[in-house]
């Protein structure tokens, strides 16, 4: 789902990140409200005003989704599912969860929480307005807030269409797996009218396209295939989280893998382990010890001419938690782990050794093995 993310900052245990994509959205909207929505409802300003009025309602939008997401992490950690952080990204912002929730009543409430918290907002900045308004504070003022009040009800509205993953869909998955006691059916429900909805919304958005709206048309366009492949995506993960889980990283992992030895220089590990093996990322041994990785992308950014001056050691880093994983995690975990870094493949680690690799592509296969073999029961453990 994400790009390159930077780690704005932690609030109450949780990692806000943003995705460099939420930057464009927030250049088109402070353009937007700057050029054509302040200029029409607070008329008479200067277009250093109006700029200023763009900069703050992008910001006040900022915060609002980060209000909305931390409802929803909040209300999750409350009820015991382990949260990952917030990211902000081009079509909004998303709470990362560790898990799917234990029971329909935790995974409602923490649905509903995130529009709860947006009304909220909505009547909170409605009565700030109101207040200066009355009080004759700057025009520009009152219009930012005449903005962000509005735009958080829009925001809520949006979210509780019950079109999974969004908010309202959440809610349904919720009643259907109260009604129907299997969360993998009520998933597949929600994920099937989701991907419908979503589907619908890039219909109309070619429609508006057509008829020569070309904003309009675009963002329908990309937010509809937006939330028609998360709506796949949404049950794809559900089914693989419910296949892999209770099975150990050490089932999947390769005992012998490819490894790059500290003391040879970047020529001889490009020419024969990065060019014979194809990987990104190599453990860096000594001896018997892992002490560090080395990647592709390490080994790109330093001049061809110097690879025979360097060795792996020089240019190695050490292994982070994002790349390494302990040999008894639960498998799922492993996959959630990939999802949420873009690695493919996590070195297998305990202590400073290096126990062996486990990559997506072993994952999967055994993934579409067992759904192959077992069909729908395959990894089926509903919790009521």
């Amino acid at each position: 789902m994400f790009g390159r993310r930077i780690t704005l900052f932690r609030l109450l245990g949780f990692e806000v990140k943003l995705d460099l994509s939420w930057l464009l959205l927030a250049a088109l909207i402070t353009w937007s409200l700057a050029r054509s929505l302040f200029p029409v409802s607070v008329p008479g300003q200067p277009d250093a005003v109006y700029w200023a009025m763009g900069f703050a309602g992008a910001l006040g939008l900022f915060a609002s989704i980060v209000v909305h997401e931390f409802s929803h992490s909040l209300v999750a950690r409350r009820r015991g599912l382990p949260m990952k952080g917030i990211t902000l990204f081009i079509f909004g912002g998303v709470a990362e969860m560790g898990d799917e929730p234990a029971s329909a009543r935790t995974e409602f409430l923490m649905a509903i929480a995130g529009p709860l918290s947006s009304i909220a907002l909505a009547g909170l900045f409605l009565g700030l307005a109101t207040v200066l308004e009355l009080a004759r504070a700057p025009d520009a003022v009152v219009g930012v807030l005449g903005y962000l009040w509005p735009i958080n009800l829009v925001l809520a509205a949006f979210n509780l269409v019950p079109a999974f993953p969004l908010d309202g869909g959440r809610v349904l998955r919720a009643f259907l797996w109260a009604t129907t006691h299997n969360l993998r059916r009520a998933t597949r429900i929600a994920s099937l009218i989701g991907s419908a909805f979503g589907f619908a919304l890039a219909a109309i958005g070619i429609v508006f396209l057509f008829r020569g709206d070309l904003v309009t048309g675009i963002w329908g366009m990309l937010i509809g295939s937006f939330v028609h492949n998360a709506a796949q995506r949404s049950y794809r993960q559900l089914v693989a989280r419910q296949v892999l889980r209770g099975e150990p990283v050490r089932r999947f992992m390769r005992e012998d893998p490819v490894t790059a030895p500290y003391h040879i220089s970047i020529a001889q590990l490009v020419d024969e382990i990065i060019y014979r093996h194809h990987h990104r990322l190599y453990p860096v041994m000594q001896d018997e010890t892992l002490v560090g990785c080395i990647t592709t992308r390490d080994v790109k950014e330093l001049p061809r001419e110097e690879w025979t001056q360097h060795t792996v050691k020089s240019l190695s880093h050490p292994c982070t938690a994002e790349n390494t994983i302990g040999p008894d995690v639960d498998a799922a975990d492993a996959l959630s782990q990939m999802g949420r870094t873009g690695n493919s493949r996590l070195m297998v680690v305990s202590g400073d050794r290096l126990v062996g690799i486990v990559t997506l592509k072993d994952l999967l296969q055994f993934l579409f093995l067992k759904t192959a073999l077992e069909g729908k029961d395959a990894g089926t453990r509903d919790r009521a």
